[in-house]
């Protein structure tokens, strides 16, 4: 696992040393959900081309109207008071381009001067670029695709650590894994979350407590508490998740997506712990990026059987299938039906 991590992380640990010795790249594809550390790569970059002389260096274009004749104009441009330019693209259509826009981005990108960087920013405009497609091949060697991954558990608490620290607290292992689960994990969530917490609390040390009396969970981690609920068998707290979810208008079948891929999380666990393999070989196989929720998974698994897992499994599929046929004022009394089953089932240790 750490392996992996380490491999998808690559391309950004580069852009971190580049950046911090100040040699970019020469061209860049920028990408992925973490957007509060694209936006510290995009202004580090930005910091490359000298104080007061952006006019003349540092050019912005909207990729939805973007001119090959205007971006070739762009990155050939000499520095003026700068040793560095920069192109940035936003938005660029890179599946839709025709054939001779991709030969012509080609031959620009090849010829992009020591000075210069460009950077394709990818922000409502999903990045793809296929590199079955023949023609794709050139640009893909090109381009420094890094892509802005949500980061691992220990990564986050060492930036809440000193995110509290600017502001002169600190924050309990516990009380930042929360703010991790009850943000999804996202940091621009957790920048806001937290600057809420420096004002909120009078002492020096933000608890568990804390967190939980100020922060707003985003839906994905109501949904990931509902679940926990459900497997440990606290009816009262599901209850109160499913509440909360539903005046957050999230869709029923959005409910049910959640628990359901939770159960087969149950399950793959189930099998792991029969088969001796643990928890780093689990959260491989799963995608769970921090290791509290698959922790939390893995003992669940312990309390119950591998037939009741299957059991777990087949009724949140037979709600999905009852929510797709059922008329829409019937769908949040299934999803009730399906978390007292549940409890029902987890309630009784195997």
């Amino acid at each position: 696992m750490a392996k992996k991590n380490q491999d998808s992380n690559g391309p950004y640990l580069k852009l971190r040393a580049d950046l911090k010795a100040g040699k970019p790249e020469r061209v860049y594809a920028f990408y992925g959900e973490e957007r509060y550390l694209l936006e510290d790569a995009v202004r580090k970059l930005r910091a490359t081309v000298a104080e007061g002389t952006e006019e003349f260096n540092h050019h912005v274009m909207d990729g939805r109207g973007l001119s090959m004749d205007d971006l070739a104009e762009a990155v050939d441009a000499l520095p003026v008071f700068s040793e560095r330019t920069l192109t940035e693209i936003t938005d660029f259509d890179l599946a839709r381009m025709g054939e001779d826009t991709r030969e012509e981005l080609s031959r620009i990108l090849s010829d992009v001067p020591e000075y210069a960087t460009v950077v394709f920013i990818f922000d409502t405009t999903e990045f793809k670029l296929d590199g079955r497609v023949k023609a794709n091949q050139r640009l893909i060697e090109l381009m420094h695709r890094v892509e802005f991954t949500p980061q691992d558990e220990i990564a986050l608490v060492k930036w809440l650590d000193k995110g509290f620290a600017t502001g002169g607290k600190r924050v309990t292992r516990e009380g930042a894994r929360r703010l991790i689960e009850m943000t999804g994990g996202l940091m621009t969530g957790m920048k806001t979350e937290v600057e809420k917490l420096i004002s909120y609390v009078p002492g020096d040390t933000v608890e568990v407590g804390d967190v939980e009396a100020v922060v707003t969970p985003v839906p994905d981690a109501a949904l990931w508490q509902l679940t926990d609920a459900l497997l440990e068998g606290r009816g009262d707290t599901a209850m109160e998740k499913l509440r909360e979810l539903e005046a957050m208008d999230v869709a029923p079948h959005a409910v049910v997506a959640k628990v359901s891929e939770k159960l087969r999380q149950l399950m793959t666990a189930k099998i792991y712990q029969s088969s001796g393999l643990g928890l780093r070989e689990f959260m491989g196989a799963t995608g769970i990026r921090y290791e509290f929720q698959a922790k939390a998974i893995f003992s669940a698994a312990r309390r119950v059987s591998l037939e009741k897992c299957a059991d777990l499994a087949v009724m949140a599929a037979r709600t999905a299938y009852k929510l797709n046929s059922s008329a829409a004022g019937e769908n949040t009394d299934l999803t009730r039906e399906m978390a007292v089953g549940i409890l029902l089932v987890t309630g009784t240790r195997a």
